[in-house]
């Protein structure tokens, strides 16, 4: 008797051309994930997207930007077409600006909105369209400790600041409407982790954590060993 394989997991991940990103894409691609890539420079993705090739990884990299309806349909629809399935989505792109509350227009404001929660919103969209007739599916919403309550803050991130309590916010309650669907959602919020934006951000942090080692823990989110995960906000204060 013959036992069915199991489909290979699908991952996609957005903001994957440099950073967390293109880290979490490389990892999932080492364990064995089909994987998506995408970013709004073109040039980017295509270096991640080599990157994994050249590990033997599968990969489908287009440029993509997430806080336009349009790019975020056009990217699920060719990773349905070009894998037939979605398993895993992590939501990893971003924009920062660093200017004083009283100084920022609010074009600049909707800018940073745009990208951080609409890009997400969109994305969870588009992954519960997929997830739900598919039987389930894991989302993470890549937040920030620059979000989460209590913890340290720094001046001249307000919009960063909210929109990552509001990616937050929009996880837990995506875990309650997706788990009748088997859709799990979570939301990480990194600390110091060495990468572009923390240097944009606060030049004076000392990173306490590599992308890489960040997005193993991802891996294992995504993971069935971590099944019973869902509606919670992890932060992970790494220390240099």
């Amino acid at each position: 008797m013959n036992t069915p394989k199991t489909p290979q997991r699908v991952a996609l991940i957005t903001g994957s051309g440099r950073g967390i990103g293109r880290a979490a894409a490389q990892q999932f691609a080492a364990q064995g994930y089909h994987v998506v890539v995408c970013a709004r420079t073109a040039s980017q993705v295509q270096e991640t997207a080599q990157s994994i090739s050249a590990q033997g990884g599968s990969v489908l990299g287009m440029r993509c930007d997430v806080s336009n309806a349009s790019d975020v349909g056009a990217l699920f629809d060719a990773a349905l077409e070009h894998f037939g399935r979605l398993d895993v989505l992590i939501n990893a792109a971003a924009v920062l600006v660093k200017q004083p509350f009283a100084d920022m227009t609010i074009k600049t404001w909707d800018t940073v909105m745009a990208t951080n929660l609409r890009g997400a919103v969109l994305c969870c969209r588009r992954a519960f369209d997929i997830m739900i007739p598919q039987g389930g599916g894991v989302i993470i919403n890549i937040s920030s400790l620059s979000g989460f309550p209590n913890v340290e803050k720094f001046p001249g991130l307000s919009a960063y600041n909210v929109s990552k309590y509001a990616v937050a916010g929009l996880s837990e309650i995506l875990a309650v409407e997706g788990q009748p669907h088997h859709i799990r959602v979570l939301a990480v919020s990194p600390g110091a982790v060495d990468t572009e934006m923390l240097r944009q951000a606060a030049p004076q942090l000392k990173p306490g954590m590599t992308p890489e080692e960040l997005a193993r823990i991802l891996v294992f989110l995504a993971s069935d060993d971590a099944q019973h995960l869902s509606g919670v906000n992890i932060p992970i204060f790494s220390n240099a």
